[in-house]
């Protein structure tokens, strides 16, 4: 394991005096590392303790209370994954888990050609934990508005307008704002000769992700000298880029490669929270400069999972690879092909 650390960045010299040199920080460390921890982001410890002690609650619940609103319920891919039931690069991830997203409205029946509408729809809300659920949609507006400034300040640092992708993250279903997708996760503590993947390898799908992790370690970054532990810092997040924002800087920015390793002693939890465009956006090829388009190589490829510049499309692909079983069960004239 590496010993080398990830940036540190602090969101409010974005505000203040410090401004330029911020946005120098985050070009380099979004260009060179794809990963780094945002401080000065105005959500409170508390607020972060408070959301993590719901997430214990909700897993010590009875397996029937969980079982309720599980995943295999809801086309939209919302609620409650038991251990092993997620699939990273076709195997399974030692992890429980609990998907929201956008509260929201069924938007009718799809198109042949627009299946991701089935994505969009409502949450599901155990009865046995009923702060649940007021808890996790503040905090998950909270997180939207954090990313929200995050990507504007990094279209800035492109030298490109604060406001150039805008468009892409409002319009669905008389909604404004991003894509959410937001996940509390708990990793037990791995047994003896057991695998010790909490979650595979792999790069996130969107725009942006905000890691919020407790005192246990865990989370690994790729790096060109070998995996570096994203350490737990009180307060922070973690932040990486995703493969729509790669996309749209034709591979100027950085979506890179992480994965989870089990603990050995004491059950790891953390919330995961993913911003993207509106699941109706193409995303877009922004102009950059002729010094920085000179640097962009082109996204980095997968033949055997191809990004796809249609949001909703890549979405759903990334869904049904992930959880076979709700594949199977809303989206059967899919689950071959995924």
């Amino acid at each position: 394991m590496a010993t080398a650390t990830l940036p540190m960045l602090d969101l409010a010299q974005y505000h203040g005096e410090h401004r330029a040199e911020f946005l120098r920080q985050l070009r380099v460390a979004s260009r060179d590392v794809g990963f780094f921890y945002l401080t000065g982001h105005g959500i409170s410890q508390q607020t972060q303790q408070q959301v993590l002690a719901l997430g214990r609650e909700f897993f010590a619940l009875p397996l029937a209370d969980k079982t309720q609103v599980q995943m295999l319920n809801s086309p939209h891919f919302r609620g409650y994954t038991r251990l092993n039931g997620e699939l990273t690069r076709g195997q399974p991830d030692q992890r429980e888990q609990f998907d929201i997203m956008r509260e929201d409205a069924v938007v009718g029946l799809p198109t042949s050609n627009a299946l991701w509408r089935r994505l969009v729809g409502p949450n599901q809300w155990p009865t046995a934990l009923p702060a649940l659920k007021p808890a996790l949609l503040a905090f998950q507006q909270q997180l939207t508005d954090v990313t929200v400034t995050l990507l504007r300040a990094m279209l800035e640092a492109l030298a490109l307008p604060a406001d150039a992708l805008d468009h892409t993250i409002a319009g669905l279903n008389g909604t404004e704002g991003p894509y959410q997708h937001m996940k509390i996760v708990r990793y037990p503590v791995a047994a003896a000769n057991a695998s010790k993947q909490g979650v595979g390898a792999h790069k996130d799908p969107g725009y942006l992700t905000l890691v919020m992790q407790d005192q246990q370690a865990g989370l690994e970054v790729e790096t060109a000298d070998g995996w570096v532990q994203a350490e737990p810092v009180p307060g922070a997040f973690v932040v990486n880029i995703g493969e729509l924002l790669e996309m749209a800087s034709n591979g100027y920015l950085k979506a890179t490669t992480h994965r989870v390793t089990s603990p050995q002693q004491q059950d790891r939890y953390s919330v995961a929270f993913f911003m993207a465009a509106q699941l109706d956006a193409t995303v877009p090829l922004l102009p950059l400069s002729a010094e920085l388009a000179a640097e962009a190589q082109g996204p980095a490829t997968d033949p055997a999972n191809p990004l796809l510049r249609q949001v909703g499309d890549n979405t759903l692909k990334g869904r049904l690879r992930s959880h076979r079983d709700v594949a199977a069960r809303h989206y059967p004239e899919l689950a071959q092909a995924s």
